[in-house]
């Protein structure tokens, strides 16, 4: 059986159930393996301003890889951060703007932002009903963040910028965008990251959670192939191939599973992160 030093954890659809929250059995299991000397880290694509409101009370781990690897920290210790470019931030909102494209900024330190001149067809992006294809917990964020998340404002502000957030309802719409960014690629260096079929993700060039997790390694001195890490979609995808023990959720696509050297026995509705690393208890 295979031994880790070090647990990196994925949060939705992976220790996130799809009602968005963290049980209290997660907490607690995490919370021996670091009582027994074992390294636990979040590794998400959320930033770390959104974390405290999804965990429950008490909820500790070693460090966070959030944003897909764009900053990471240890108690109130930044490790490392990497910022977008401000004249990028601003092109890409131009061309969100001319394909009608659901978009959240997310600033250090400050709420996620969106343009007032934008909110009529971003508002209208997440109108109900609720495509069978988006995932409720996608789009329960959603209507969570355009009800008392996003900060609509008149101009940018601010001049560090972890990540932008895509998201349309429609597949064709998401797909188009998808593309009109890897045309985007070819002059300006940036790299994206999907965790649904219905979003994207923009960052800076060669950043991804796997990125994040080295740096992270780095610092404890830990070695990658002594690391055990969990998720279920495709911003999973570095991460799982970066450590000694790739492991899937149940509710992964095929594709993620083939991945992975185990499958968790349940889903995240199910408590398959408690139920998995029960085994590694001692």
């Amino acid at each position: 059986m295979f031994q880790p030093k070090a647990i990196f954890l994925d949060m939705d659809g992976t220790i996130l159930n799809h009602q968005n929250f963290v049980s209290n059995k997660t907490k607690e299991i995490i919370d021996q393996l670091r009582a027994e000397g074992l390294h636990v880290f979040i590794a998400t694509g959320r930033s770390y301003d959104e974390i405290g409101k999804i965990v429950p009370e008490g909820f500790a781990v070693d460090g966070f890889v959030t944003s897909n690897g764009m900053a990471g920290y240890v108690g109130d210790e930044v490790v490392f951060e990497h910022s977008l470019d401000r004249d990028l931030v601003e092109k890409i909102i131009e061309l969100a703007r001319k394909y009608k494209v659901y978009y959240e900024l997310f600033p250090y330190g400050a709420s996620r932002l969106t343009l007032k001149q934008d909110q009529p067809y971003v508002e209208e992006a997440i109108l109900d009903p609720k495509p069978e294809s988006v995932g409720m917990n996608e789009w329960s964020s959603r209507k969570q963040a355009l009800k008392d998340e996003i900060a609509w404002l008149d101009e940018i502000e601010g001049d560090k910028f972890s990540k932008f957030y895509f998201f349309s309802k429609s597949q064709e719409h998401i797909n188009s965008w998808k593309e009109e960014l890897d045309r985007m690629k070819k002059e300006v260096n940036f790299t994206t990251s999907i965790s649904s079929p219905h979003n994207v993700e923009l960052m800076v060039a060669n950043v991804s959670k796997a990125s994040g997790i080295k740096k992270m390694l780095e610092k404890f001195g830990l070695s990658k192939e002594d690391t055990l890490a969990i998720g279920d979609s495709d911003n999973d995808i570095s991460m799982l191939q970066l450590v000694g023990y790739p492991v899937a959720m149940q509710n992964a696509p095929a594709h993620i599973k083939e991945l992975a050297r185990a499958v968790t026995p349940f889903s995240c509705d199910e408590d398959g992160v408690y139920h998995y690393l029960k085994s590694y208890v001692k």
